[in-house]
């Protein structure tokens, strides 16, 4: 079972604090990376650069909002990311589930 991922969007999304950086933009319906800076323990700069990051791999899309940008989450693209993280984890479930079919094979011709 091979299952397709996204390097650019899981690297994004393996960031704790980019994660709680998604999570902010979502319960606050966007944000600014001075709005953002004021709720994380980063500077603002780190926040900005968190959300290049983001923009990237398509999480956030910013605009214009008079001297800085307004970031809102790409709804459609976080469902593929969490689709993406269940088609992975059900991948490993099938691996896991074998590797105990197998070891359970073999302890009982042990016995």
């Amino acid at each position: 079972m091979s299952v397709t991922v996204d390097d650019r969007l899981w690297s994004a999304v393996g960031d704790p604090t980019r994660r709680r950086m998604l999570d902010l933009l979502l319960a606050g319906g966007g944000g600014t990376a001075t709005t953002l800076s004021g709720q994380l323990p980063v500077t603002r700069q780190a926040v900005a650069k968190h959300l290049g990051v983001l923009d990237r791999a398509g999480l956030v899309h910013g605009t214009p909002s008079g001297r800085e940008r307004r970031y809102e989450v790409d709804e459609a693209q976080l469902a593929r990311a969490v689709a993406q993280l269940s088609a992975v984890g059900a991948a490993w479930d099938a691996r896991l589930h074998r590797i105990k079919r197998i070891a359970e094979a073999i302890q009982h011709r042990q016995d």
